[in-house]
Protein backbone atom coordinates (compact mmCIF):
# COMPACT_ATOMS: atom_id res chain seq x y z
CA UNK A 1 0.00 0.00 0.00
CA UNK A 2 2.67 2.43 0.91
CA UNK A 3 4.54 2.08 -2.49
CA UNK A 4 1.15 2.22 -4.63
CA UNK A 5 0.67 6.20 -2.04
CA UNK A 6 4.76 7.22 -3.19
CA UNK A 7 4.03 6.31 -6.32
CA UNK A 8 0.80 7.97 -7.06
CA UNK A 9 2.27 11.06 -5.07
CA UNK A 10 5.58 10.92 -7.43
CA UNK A 11 3.28 11.48 -10.53
CA UNK A 12 0.48 13.80 -8.67
CA UNK A 13 2.32 14.84 -5.51
CA UNK A 14 -0.42 17.90 -5.43
CA UNK A 15 -3.38 15.41 -5.16
CA UNK A 16 -1.45 12.52 -2.96
CA UNK A 17 0.85 14.09 -0.99
CA UNK A 18 -1.00 14.61 2.45
CA UNK A 19 -2.18 10.92 2.47
CA UNK A 20 1.53 10.01 1.12
CA UNK A 21 3.07 12.14 3.70
CA UNK A 22 1.22 10.71 6.60
CA UNK A 23 2.32 6.66 5.75
CA UNK A 24 5.89 7.75 5.39
CA UNK A 25 6.12 9.85 8.42
CA UNK A 26 5.63 6.80 10.61
CA UNK A 27 6.63 3.66 8.41
CA UNK A 28 9.65 1.60 9.77
CA UNK A 29 11.68 3.21 6.42
CA UNK A 30 10.52 6.95 7.13
CA UNK A 31 14.19 8.00 7.70
CA UNK A 32 15.40 6.55 3.86
CA UNK A 33 12.36 7.94 2.51
CA UNK A 34 12.42 11.58 3.46
CA UNK A 35 14.98 14.51 4.04
CA UNK A 36 17.54 13.99 7.07
CA UNK A 37 17.95 17.66 7.29
CA UNK A 38 15.92 20.12 8.47
CA UNK A 39 14.58 23.18 6.55
CA UNK A 40 13.86 25.72 8.62
CA UNK A 41 11.97 27.35 6.07
CA UNK A 42 9.29 24.67 6.36
CA UNK A 43 9.52 24.15 10.00
CA UNK A 44 8.93 28.02 10.86
CA UNK A 45 5.48 27.40 8.40
CA UNK A 46 4.37 24.46 9.97
CA UNK A 47 4.72 26.03 13.99
CA UNK A 48 3.46 29.12 12.76
CA UNK A 49 0.62 27.20 11.31
CA UNK A 50 -0.01 25.30 14.75
CA UNK A 51 -0.18 28.37 16.41
CA UNK A 52 -2.85 29.69 14.02
CA UNK A 53 -4.71 26.34 14.01
CA UNK A 54 -4.74 26.65 17.81
CA UNK A 55 -5.76 30.06 17.73
CA UNK A 56 -8.62 29.05 15.94
CA UNK A 57 -10.42 27.31 19.00
CA UNK A 58 -8.66 29.24 21.37
CA UNK A 59 -9.97 31.75 21.50
CA UNK A 60 -11.86 31.78 17.75
CA UNK A 61 -14.32 29.35 18.29
CA UNK A 62 -15.05 29.93 21.94
CA UNK A 63 -15.64 33.64 21.34
CA UNK A 64 -18.06 32.51 18.01
CA UNK A 65 -20.07 30.00 19.76
CA UNK A 66 -19.86 32.15 22.89
CA UNK A 67 -21.58 35.25 21.44
CA UNK A 68 -24.24 33.19 20.15
CA UNK A 69 -25.70 31.58 23.94
CA UNK A 70 -27.64 33.69 26.42
CA UNK A 71 -24.90 35.91 28.40
CA UNK A 72 -25.70 33.73 31.07
CA UNK A 73 -23.81 30.38 29.59
CA UNK A 74 -20.56 32.65 28.22
CA UNK A 75 -18.45 31.21 30.43
CA UNK A 76 -19.46 27.34 30.25
CA UNK A 77 -19.01 27.93 26.29
CA UNK A 78 -15.46 28.91 27.11
CA UNK A 79 -14.70 26.48 29.70
CA UNK A 80 -15.71 23.74 27.22
CA UNK A 81 -13.20 24.91 24.53
CA UNK A 82 -10.05 25.67 27.12
CA UNK A 83 -11.07 21.99 28.91
CA UNK A 84 -11.11 19.95 24.96
CA UNK A 85 -8.03 21.80 24.62
CA UNK A 86 -5.88 20.65 27.65
CA UNK A 87 -7.79 16.79 27.52
CA UNK A 88 -6.84 16.06 23.55
CA UNK A 89 -3.48 17.57 23.90
CA UNK A 90 -2.35 14.88 27.04
CA UNK A 91 -4.40 12.26 24.68
CA UNK A 92 -2.76 12.82 21.68
CA UNK A 93 0.81 12.87 23.01
CA UNK A 94 0.07 9.70 25.26
CA UNK A 95 -1.16 7.46 22.16
CA UNK A 96 -3.47 9.64 20.11
CA UNK A 97 -0.72 10.14 17.41
CA UNK A 98 0.12 6.73 17.25
CA UNK A 99 -3.04 5.45 16.82
CA UNK A 100 -3.85 7.93 14.21
CA UNK A 101 -0.82 8.07 12.54
CA UNK A 102 1.40 5.14 13.13
CA UNK A 103 1.82 2.51 11.48
CA UNK A 104 -0.64 0.03 11.88
CA UNK A 105 -3.20 -1.42 9.70
CA UNK A 106 -5.89 -0.29 7.22
CA UNK A 107 -8.14 0.59 10.06
CA UNK A 108 -5.95 1.68 13.07
CA UNK A 109 -1.95 2.69 14.29
CA UNK A 110 -0.40 1.05 16.90
CA UNK A 111 0.88 1.81 19.96
CA UNK A 112 4.68 1.92 18.73
CA UNK A 113 4.78 5.78 19.09
CA UNK A 114 2.91 6.55 22.21
CA UNK A 115 4.62 9.60 23.85
CA UNK A 116 6.16 10.55 21.14
CA UNK A 117 8.63 7.51 21.53
CA UNK A 118 11.89 7.81 18.98
CA UNK A 119 10.85 11.98 17.84
CA UNK A 120 13.52 13.55 19.44
CA UNK A 121 15.82 15.13 16.90
CA UNK A 122 14.01 13.08 14.03
CA UNK A 123 13.47 14.95 10.81
CA UNK A 124 10.53 13.65 8.69
CA UNK A 125 9.13 14.76 5.29
CA UNK A 126 10.18 18.20 3.96
CA UNK A 127 12.60 18.69 6.30
CA UNK A 128 10.02 18.66 9.32
CA UNK A 129 11.45 17.59 13.05
CA UNK A 130 8.42 15.20 13.60
CA UNK A 131 7.57 16.76 16.92
CA UNK A 132 6.74 19.96 14.78
CA UNK A 133 4.80 17.63 12.59
CA UNK A 134 2.95 16.05 15.71
CA UNK A 135 2.05 19.51 16.77
CA UNK A 136 0.59 20.49 13.97
CA UNK A 137 -1.77 17.42 13.88
CA UNK A 138 -2.40 17.92 17.42
CA UNK A 139 -4.10 21.22 16.81
CA UNK A 140 -6.77 19.72 14.34
CA UNK A 141 -7.40 16.80 17.00
CA UNK A 142 -8.29 19.73 19.62
CA UNK A 143 -10.56 21.89 17.41
CA UNK A 144 -12.33 18.99 16.11
CA UNK A 145 -14.29 18.01 19.00
CA UNK A 146 -14.61 21.27 20.34
CA UNK A 147 -16.74 22.13 17.15
CA UNK A 148 -19.24 19.43 18.53
CA UNK A 149 -19.92 21.29 21.65
CA UNK A 150 -21.97 24.03 19.66
CA UNK A 151 -24.67 21.32 19.40
CA UNK A 152 -25.79 20.80 22.83
CA UNK A 153 -24.41 24.36 24.54
CA UNK A 154 -26.52 25.53 27.81
CA UNK A 155 -28.19 22.39 28.98
CA UNK A 156 -25.44 19.27 29.53
CA UNK A 157 -23.20 18.71 32.30
CA UNK A 158 -19.95 19.99 32.57
CA UNK A 159 -18.80 16.08 33.73
CA UNK A 160 -20.95 14.90 30.08
CA UNK A 161 -18.46 17.35 28.04
CA UNK A 162 -15.49 15.57 30.00
CA UNK A 163 -16.21 11.87 28.87
CA UNK A 164 -17.56 12.97 25.60
CA UNK A 165 -14.48 14.92 24.36
CA UNK A 166 -12.26 11.71 25.52
CA UNK A 167 -14.06 8.96 24.52
CA UNK A 168 -14.79 10.68 20.66
CA UNK A 169 -11.25 11.39 20.28
CA UNK A 170 -10.59 7.78 20.80
CA UNK A 171 -13.23 6.22 18.62
CA UNK A 172 -14.33 8.42 16.39
CA UNK A 173 -11.57 11.04 15.37
CA UNK A 174 -8.34 8.67 15.78
CA UNK A 175 -9.81 5.74 13.34
CA UNK A 176 -10.98 8.06 10.70
CA UNK A 177 -8.19 10.19 10.95
CA UNK A 178 -6.11 7.12 9.92
CA UNK A 179 -8.24 5.92 7.47
CA UNK A 180 -7.42 8.74 5.60
CA UNK A 181 -4.35 10.61 6.63
CA UNK A 182 -2.43 7.48 8.11
CA UNK A 183 -2.55 5.11 5.11
CA UNK A 184 -5.57 3.51 5.64
CA UNK A 185 -8.00 2.19 3.57
CA UNK A 186 -9.98 5.91 2.49
CA UNK A 187 -6.41 7.15 1.41
CA UNK A 188 -5.13 3.24 -0.36
CA UNK A 189 -8.75 3.45 -2.13
CA UNK A 190 -7.63 7.27 -3.96
CA UNK A 191 -9.60 9.35 -1.61
CA UNK A 192 -8.56 12.64 -0.95
CA UNK A 193 -8.91 15.28 2.06
CA UNK A 194 -6.52 18.10 1.96
CA UNK A 195 -7.07 19.81 5.50
CA UNK A 196 -10.37 17.90 6.89
CA UNK A 197 -13.48 17.85 4.97
CA UNK A 198 -13.79 14.23 6.25
CA UNK A 199 -12.03 13.41 8.94
CA UNK A 200 -12.62 17.05 10.81
CA UNK A 201 -15.87 18.26 9.29
CA UNK A 202 -17.87 15.77 8.42
CA UNK A 203 -17.51 13.39 11.57
CA UNK A 204 -17.62 16.64 13.94
CA UNK A 205 -21.47 18.03 11.86
CA UNK A 206 -22.64 14.27 11.99
CA UNK A 207 -21.86 13.73 15.63
CA UNK A 208 -23.39 17.06 16.48
CA UNK A 209 -26.51 16.43 14.93
CA UNK A 210 -27.15 12.73 16.84
CA UNK A 211 -25.59 14.36 20.33
CA UNK A 212 -28.16 17.30 19.78
CA UNK A 213 -30.91 14.12 19.17
CA UNK A 214 -29.57 12.47 22.51
CA UNK A 215 -29.59 15.32 24.35
CA UNK A 216 -33.08 16.53 23.45
CA UNK A 217 -33.60 20.41 23.21
CA UNK A 218 -33.23 23.29 25.11
CA UNK A 219 -36.45 24.73 27.26
CA UNK A 220 -38.51 26.84 24.88
CA UNK A 221 -36.91 25.49 21.59
CA UNK A 222 -37.93 26.48 19.20
CA UNK A 223 -39.85 29.48 19.78
CA UNK A 224 -39.16 31.01 23.29
CA UNK A 225 -35.03 31.22 22.91
CA UNK A 226 -33.29 34.10 23.49
CA UNK A 227 -31.16 35.51 20.64
CA UNK A 228 -27.56 35.85 20.73
CA UNK A 229 -26.00 38.09 23.82
CA UNK A 230 -23.22 39.13 21.79
CA UNK A 231 -23.35 39.35 18.14
CA UNK A 232 -20.02 41.57 18.59
CA UNK A 233 -18.24 38.70 20.12
CA UNK A 234 -19.46 36.07 17.58
CA UNK A 235 -17.92 38.53 14.86
CA UNK A 236 -15.19 38.87 16.55
CA UNK A 237 -14.72 34.83 17.15
CA UNK A 238 -15.47 34.73 13.36
CA UNK A 239 -12.56 36.92 12.15
CA UNK A 240 -10.17 34.76 14.19
CA UNK A 241 -11.25 31.65 12.58
CA UNK A 242 -10.92 33.02 9.43
CA UNK A 243 -7.64 34.43 9.80
CA UNK A 244 -6.88 30.97 11.94
CA UNK A 245 -8.35 28.78 8.77
CA UNK A 246 -4.98 30.22 6.83
CA UNK A 247 -2.76 27.93 9.24
CA UNK A 248 -5.75 24.85 8.79
CA UNK A 249 -5.57 24.78 5.14
CA UNK A 250 -2.12 26.28 4.16
CA UNK A 251 -0.29 25.12 6.67
CA UNK A 252 -1.78 21.23 5.52
CA UNK A 253 0.77 21.19 2.61
CA UNK A 254 3.42 21.06 5.19
CA UNK A 255 5.57 23.16 3.29
CA UNK A 256 5.99 27.04 2.21
CA UNK A 257 5.38 26.40 -1.37
CA UNK A 258 3.21 26.92 -4.23
CA UNK A 259 0.35 24.44 -2.36
CA UNK A 260 0.02 26.56 0.96
CA UNK A 261 -0.09 29.97 -1.28
CA UNK A 262 -2.78 28.39 -3.41
CA UNK A 263 -4.77 26.85 -0.33
CA UNK A 264 -4.70 29.85 1.07
CA UNK A 265 -5.64 32.10 -1.47
CA UNK A 266 -8.44 29.15 -1.94
CA UNK A 267 -9.81 30.04 1.46
CA UNK A 268 -10.00 33.24 1.05
CA UNK A 269 -11.73 33.42 -1.79
CA UNK A 270 -14.51 31.15 -1.05
CA UNK A 271 -14.81 32.53 2.73
CA UNK A 272 -15.78 35.89 1.25
CA UNK A 273 -17.67 34.07 -1.97
CA UNK A 274 -19.95 32.17 1.45
CA UNK A 275 -20.38 35.07 3.30
CA UNK A 276 -21.75 37.66 0.58
CA UNK A 277 -23.70 34.52 -0.57
CA UNK A 278 -25.09 33.83 2.86
CA UNK A 279 -26.24 37.47 3.62
CA UNK A 280 -27.98 38.27 -0.14
CA UNK A 281 -29.85 34.54 0.80
CA UNK A 282 -31.09 36.50 3.93
CA UNK A 283 -31.82 39.44 2.25
CA UNK A 284 -34.26 37.73 -0.08
CA UNK A 285 -35.53 35.42 2.90
CA UNK A 286 -36.07 37.82 5.48
CA UNK A 287 -35.66 41.25 4.47
CA UNK A 288 -32.40 42.11 6.26
CA UNK A 289 -28.46 41.22 6.20
CA UNK A 290 -27.17 40.38 9.81
CA UNK A 291 -23.53 40.20 11.38
CA UNK A 292 -24.62 36.94 12.73
CA UNK A 293 -25.54 35.64 8.67
CA UNK A 294 -22.56 37.08 7.19
CA UNK A 295 -20.02 35.12 10.04
CA UNK A 296 -21.74 31.99 10.02
CA UNK A 297 -21.54 32.06 6.06
CA UNK A 298 -17.93 32.87 5.96
CA UNK A 299 -17.41 29.65 8.28
CA UNK A 300 -19.46 28.19 5.77
CA UNK A 301 -17.21 28.82 3.40
CA UNK A 302 -14.38 28.01 5.05
CA UNK A 303 -16.00 24.37 5.69
CA UNK A 304 -16.81 23.85 2.50
CA UNK A 305 -13.19 24.58 1.07
CA UNK A 306 -11.40 23.04 3.65
CA UNK A 307 -11.14 19.35 1.97
CA UNK A 308 -10.32 21.08 -1.72
CA UNK A 309 -8.16 23.19 -0.75
CA UNK A 310 -4.91 22.64 -1.99
CA UNK A 311 -6.72 20.68 -5.08
CA UNK A 312 -8.65 23.75 -6.59
CA UNK A 313 -7.59 26.83 -8.78
CA UNK A 314 -9.54 30.11 -7.90
CA UNK A 315 -12.73 29.73 -10.17
CA UNK A 316 -12.89 26.35 -8.28
CA UNK A 317 -13.24 28.13 -4.97
CA UNK A 318 -15.00 30.63 -5.55
CA UNK A 319 -17.77 28.39 -6.90
CA UNK A 320 -17.19 25.94 -4.00
CA UNK A 321 -18.17 29.17 -1.67
CA UNK A 322 -21.20 30.10 -3.40
CA UNK A 323 -22.21 26.44 -3.36
CA UNK A 324 -21.47 26.26 0.42
CA UNK A 325 -23.28 29.05 1.59
CA UNK A 326 -26.62 28.47 -0.55
CA UNK A 327 -26.75 24.74 1.08
CA UNK A 328 -25.58 25.66 4.56
CA UNK A 329 -28.00 28.46 4.85
CA UNK A 330 -31.04 25.98 3.71
CA UNK A 331 -29.76 23.13 6.14
CA UNK A 332 -29.89 25.58 8.94
CA UNK A 333 -33.32 25.99 8.32
CA UNK A 334 -34.32 22.73 7.77
CA UNK A 335 -32.35 21.03 10.90
CA UNK A 336 -34.28 23.96 13.08
CA UNK A 337 -37.66 24.57 11.59
CA UNK A 338 -38.74 21.05 9.65
CA UNK A 339 -36.86 18.43 11.62
CA UNK A 340 -36.93 20.12 15.05
CA UNK A 341 -33.70 19.04 15.77
CA UNK A 342 -31.98 21.70 18.31
CA UNK A 343 -28.62 21.75 17.05
CA UNK A 344 -27.76 25.36 18.88
CA UNK A 345 -25.30 26.41 17.12
CA UNK A 346 -25.75 24.69 13.14
CA UNK A 347 -22.77 22.74 13.58
CA UNK A 348 -24.48 19.98 11.37
CA UNK A 349 -25.69 22.38 8.86
CA UNK A 350 -22.97 24.25 8.82
CA UNK A 351 -19.53 21.96 9.45
CA UNK A 352 -21.06 19.06 8.31
CA UNK A 353 -23.08 19.99 5.22
CA UNK A 354 -19.74 22.10 4.10
CA UNK A 355 -17.26 19.13 4.84
CA UNK A 356 -19.54 16.83 3.45
CA UNK A 357 -20.29 19.05 0.36
CA UNK A 358 -16.60 19.73 -0.20
CA UNK A 359 -15.54 16.37 0.11
CA UNK A 360 -17.70 15.39 -3.12
CA UNK A 361 -16.75 18.78 -4.48
CA UNK A 362 -13.03 17.85 -4.90
CA UNK A 363 -13.81 15.61 -7.75
CA UNK A 364 -15.61 18.43 -9.64
CA UNK A 365 -13.32 20.88 -9.21
CA UNK A 366 -10.26 19.06 -9.32
CA UNK A 367 -10.51 18.49 -13.01
CA UNK A 368 -7.88 20.70 -15.05
CA UNK A 369 -10.39 22.00 -17.55
CA UNK A 370 -12.01 23.74 -14.18
CA UNK A 371 -8.58 25.09 -13.46
CA UNK A 372 -7.94 22.33 -10.82
CA UNK A 373 -4.79 20.13 -10.63
CA UNK A 374 -6.17 17.34 -12.43
CA UNK A 375 -6.27 13.84 -11.00
CA UNK A 376 -3.86 10.93 -10.20
CA UNK A 377 -2.79 8.38 -12.94
CA UNK A 378 -6.08 6.09 -13.22
CA UNK A 379 -8.84 8.25 -11.57
CA UNK A 380 -11.16 10.66 -13.34
CA UNK A 381 -13.99 12.42 -12.60
CA UNK A 382 -16.42 9.05 -12.14
CA UNK A 383 -13.47 7.11 -9.71
CA UNK A 384 -12.77 9.96 -7.70
CA UNK A 385 -16.34 10.81 -6.70
CA UNK A 386 -16.89 7.26 -6.06
CA UNK A 387 -13.91 7.23 -3.61
CA UNK A 388 -14.84 10.51 -2.37
CA UNK A 389 -18.34 9.69 -1.46
CA UNK A 390 -17.03 6.33 0.18
CA UNK A 391 -14.72 8.02 2.08
CA UNK A 392 -17.68 10.34 3.45
CA UNK A 393 -20.32 7.87 3.95
CA UNK A 394 -18.21 5.64 6.22
CA UNK A 395 -16.80 8.57 8.23
CA UNK A 396 -20.42 9.97 8.56
CA UNK A 397 -21.53 6.36 9.76
CA UNK A 398 -19.05 5.70 12.32
CA UNK A 399 -19.08 8.71 13.75
CA UNK A 400 -23.02 8.72 13.94
CA UNK A 401 -22.88 5.02 15.24
CA UNK A 402 -19.99 5.46 18.30
CA UNK A 403 -21.33 9.05 19.32
CA UNK A 404 -25.13 7.32 20.00
CA UNK A 405 -23.11 4.70 22.21
CA UNK A 406 -20.53 7.33 23.29
CA UNK A 407 -23.47 9.83 24.48
CA UNK A 408 -25.60 6.95 25.87
CA UNK A 409 -22.58 5.68 27.81
CA UNK A 410 -21.92 9.13 29.09
CA UNK A 411 -25.27 9.26 30.00
CA UNK A 412 -25.30 6.56 32.36
CA UNK A 413 -21.82 7.77 34.03
CA UNK A 414 -22.37 11.28 34.39
CA UNK A 415 -25.57 12.29 32.87
CA UNK A 416 -26.10 14.52 30.47
CA UNK A 417 -28.61 16.95 31.16
CA UNK A 418 -28.54 19.75 33.87
CA UNK A 419 -31.41 19.90 35.66
CA UNK A 420 -34.26 23.06 34.48
CA UNK A 421 -33.22 25.06 37.61
CA UNK A 422 -30.19 25.31 36.66
CA UNK A 423 -30.74 25.19 32.54
CA UNK A 424 -32.66 28.68 33.58
CA UNK A 425 -30.08 30.34 36.28
CA UNK A 426 -27.61 29.21 33.50
CA UNK A 427 -24.68 27.51 33.27
CA UNK A 428 -21.89 29.97 34.32
CA UNK A 429 -23.41 30.39 38.00
CA UNK A 430 -24.76 26.78 38.57
CA UNK A 431 -21.72 25.00 37.27
CA UNK A 432 -18.88 26.71 37.63
CA UNK A 433 -20.36 29.31 40.85
CA UNK A 434 -18.80 32.48 38.16
CA UNK A 435 -20.66 35.10 36.09
CA UNK A 436 -19.21 36.42 32.67
CA UNK A 437 -21.05 40.14 33.24
CA UNK A 438 -22.56 41.62 36.25
CA UNK A 439 -26.22 40.80 35.84
CA UNK A 440 -27.58 42.59 38.80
Amino acid sequence: MLSRLLERARRQPHIFYPAMLAAVLLSGNAEAATPGRLDSGNTAWVLAASALVLFMTLPGLALFYGGLVRARNLLSVLMHCFVIGCIVSILWVSFGYSLALGRGNALIGSFARVFLAGADGRIVANGLPEAAYALFQMTFAVITPALIVGAFVERVRFGFVLVFAAAWLLLVYLPVAHWVWGGGWAAAAGAVDFAGGIVVHTTAGVAALVAAILAGAREGFPHRLDPPHSPGLTMAGAGMLWVGWFGFNGGSALAADATAAGAILATQLAAAAAGLTWIVAERLRFGKSTSVGIATGCVAGLATITPASGFVGAAGAVAIGIAGGVMCFFATALVKHRLRIDDSLDVFAVHGVGGMAGSLLVAVFAAPALGGGGYARGMDLARQLAAQAAAVAAAALWSAAATYVIVRLADMLVGVRVSREEESDGLDLATHGERAYDLT
